[in-house]
């Protein structure tokens, strides 16, 4: 995709190192070819250009719809970029609306794409790591792919000279891939789709070695957490305390 590739290389690429410094590790985990997701923490929403334009490969954002129908003459010009560099529309209104919004994410990936993904759906509003969303192990079970764990950190954006907001020195470190291919055809059990996301999750958290809040991070934000103490709700790590999903479930002696 030719939009892609001359804005991240002649434009995010380039500004980002000069103006943020950046620095990645672990790029040699990101396999050359094939379907993977890489599944982040959620800091700021300079993350969502940073990552695509270290990595070697093009890389797919879900972008939530409303970007693309935003109104008026800069509402079209937005609408333009995303679509010029490829990103794709997500509807997280939640149900079968947001579960039907994968799809073109999934084609993606089972084309041999790169999708990036943000769990938490929202950034942190404290710093701390809260609940993944299960689409990422929905993604990852339907599309059959491996999934790769990717820790930001300080990528805040703080106040720089003159007053402009910068992230100074942010750094992305990228971990191994994660298979989860003995829970292929279980993508429909919420079990499974909980367990796999806290393994992800668990993994970033390794990563970054943030505070782990076991509650959704839009709770938090705009709900009826928000301004409140969260320590009630913190916890080791993601999954703690939660159960194993069991086995497949056996029709006819042959497990599903």
């Amino acid at each position: 995709m030719l939009a892609y590739h001359l804005f991240k290389n002649l434009l995010f690429a380039p500004v980002s190192r000069v103006a943020f410094r950046p620095w990645i590790r672990g790029q040699e985990n990101i396999p050359p070819t094939g379907g993977v997701i890489l599944a982040a923490n959620h800091l700021s929403y300079g993350e969502t250009f940073l990552l695509p334009a270290l990595i070697k490969r093009r890389m797919t954002f879900p972008v939530k719809a409303e970007m693309f129908e935003i109104p008026g003459a800069w509402g079209r010009v937005v609408g333009w970029f995303l679509t010029s560099v490829g990103q794709v529309p997500i509807d997280r209104s939640g149900g079968r609306a947001s579960a039907q919004g994968l799809d073109p994410i999934t084609q993606e990936l089972e084309s041999g794409g790169v999708v990036g993904i943000f769990p938490e759906g929202t950034r942190s509003p404290t710093g701390d790591m809260f609940k993944g969303k299960t689409g990422v192990a929905r993604m990852a079970l339907e599309a059959g792919v491996p999934v790769i764990p990717v820790g930001m950190v300080g990528t805040e954006f703080r106040k720089g000279r003159l007053g402009i907001p910068l992230m100074h020195h942010p750094g992305i470190i990228i971990g191994e891939p994660l298979d989860f291919s003995e829970y292929a055809g279980r993508e429909g059990e919420l079990k499974v789709l909980r367990h796999i996301t806290d393994v992800v999750m668990t993994e970033v958290q390794k990563i970054t070695g943030q505070r782990y809040v076991d509650v959704y991070a839009t709770r938090a934000k705009f709900g009826d957490l928000k301004d409140k103490d969260l320590s009630r709700f913190v916890v080791d790590h993601p999954g703690a305390g939660r159960p194993l999903p069991g086995p497949a479930p056996v029709r006819d002696g042959v497990a599903e």
